[in-house]
């Protein structure tokens, strides 16, 4: 019950490569890329407006409805169940 040989891995890589196809996996694998480098410069620049002082940025004004409201907006959270 140790882990699994290279004989084991080479088997389970094979049927994902028949169940999904080489294009699919392709696909997935730079999508997954794309992700993790949106992720790293989310954090680069969530690191970056952090260190900010606050006094820079004006604070935003919170009023009932906001200025460019579409009055064919429906608010889900106010909405109640009947």
């Amino acid at each position: 019950m140790g882990s699994f040989s290279i004989w084991h891995w080479l088997i389970v890589l094979l049927v994902v490569v028949m169940i999904f196809g080489t294009k699919k996996l392709r696909n997935m694998g730079s999508d997954l890329g794309g992700a993790v480098k949106g992720f790293k410069d989310g954090m680069k620049e969530g690191g970056t407006t952090a260190d900010a002082p606050a006094s820079s940025a004006p604070a935003a004004q919170v009023t009932g409805q906001p200025a460019n409201s579409d009055k064919s907006a429906i608010d889900v959270e106010a909405r109640q169940k009947s």
